[in-house]
């Protein structure tokens, strides 16, 4: 790998990865653009397009690092607010942290495919524009209810919460939408900030416990990636990510990924003040058009 293609790699990655319209169909897009889509690099550059989300952890840490210094005065028991954010992260993480062991190489094996990849695409975008409705506001209403019924809600949408007020069961059905998103295509981000303001979070809020959320959901993965990686190919006697790439490249592109999704973190936020989530879901139908046609044209090889 070339450090320019890790530039962009990186770069796609950072801007991408927390924003709801699905890293993976660009990094698709871009690998294919750049020349990284041969046979031969394919196990490479997919360990690759996992590890480099490294940096999109680093910037959240970052970005939150009050949160995070929250989180673990309360494990040390000197916060009780941030003992419970940092239980309604684990609630939230361990059904993908479970589902994704068990069903790994079933996705890859089934769901790394054009078909299933812009369907993921459209039908996202298509829920996304609802979600700007007034009936997504009557559903969201009826779901807050059900899932916290403690809680006021009418039919005008339930009151909008802050993390603080987030409970464990509110965090489980999150992390029960966070599932979806293993379907590549379908954005991790999408799933956890459509589901947290679904159920009553304010859109900030909501896009707050995603960025979180995706510390032990992105660490995870990229930690079980790699072994992956280093395991099967030192089984098969061929190269593992950092031989076939190289180290530096790879470094690289953790670095740009770094940067990238912190500016990209800062102006969703910024942007879910001001405006829904139906841009993203026009976003999303127009990159499937693209996507589909590119690879109906034989430009693009998933």
């Amino acid at each position: 790998m070339h450090w320019w293609q890790a530039v962009i790699l990186g770069l796609v990655e950072g801007i991408t990865e927390y924003l709801p319209v699905s890293s993976t169909g660009h990094l698709i897009l871009a690998s294919s653009l750049i020349g990284l889509d041969d046979a031969r690099a394919k196990p490479a550059v997919d360990a690759f397009t996992i590890v480099v989300q490294g940096g999109a952890i680093l910037a959240v840490l970052g970005l939150y690092r009050a949160r995070v210094a929250q989180m673990i005065r309360g494990v040390l028991g000197r916060d009780p607010a941030g003992l419970r954010l940092a239980r309604n992260l684990v609630v939230a993480f361990v059904p993908a942290a479970v589902l994704g062991v068990l069903l790994d190489d079933w996705i890859e094996a089934r769901l790394f495919r054009p078909a299933p990849v812009l369907a993921a695409l459209a039908l996202g975008g298509v829920w996304m524009i609802w979600l700007d409705r007034p009936s997504a506001r009557r559903a969201s209403a009826a779901l807050h209810q059900a899932v916290d019924h403690n809680r006021a809600a009418d039919a005008a949408g339930p009151r909008r919460l802050t993390l603080d007020d987030l409970t464990w069961r509110t965090a489980l059905v999150i992390g029960l939408f966070q599932t979806v998103a293993m379907w590549p295509g379908t954005s991790r981000s999408m799933m956890t900030i459509a589901g947290g303001t679904l159920l009553g979070l304010k859109p900030k809020e909501a896009a707050e416990f995603s960025f979180l959320l995706g510390l032990p959901t992105l660490g995870g993965a990229t930690v079980y990636k790699l072994a992956k990686n280093l395991r099967a190919s030192a089984d098969a006697g061929e190269p593992n990510l950092f031989e076939a790439l190289g180290v530096a490249p790879v470094l690289l592109g953790v670095a740009v990924a770094t940067v990238s999704a912190a500016l990209a973190v800062r102006w969703l936020v910024a942007f879910l003040n001001r405006h829904g989530l139906g841009a993203f879901g026009w976003y999303r139908l127009a990159l499937c058009a693209v996507l589909g046609g590119l690879i109906a044209a034989g430009a693009v090889r998933l």
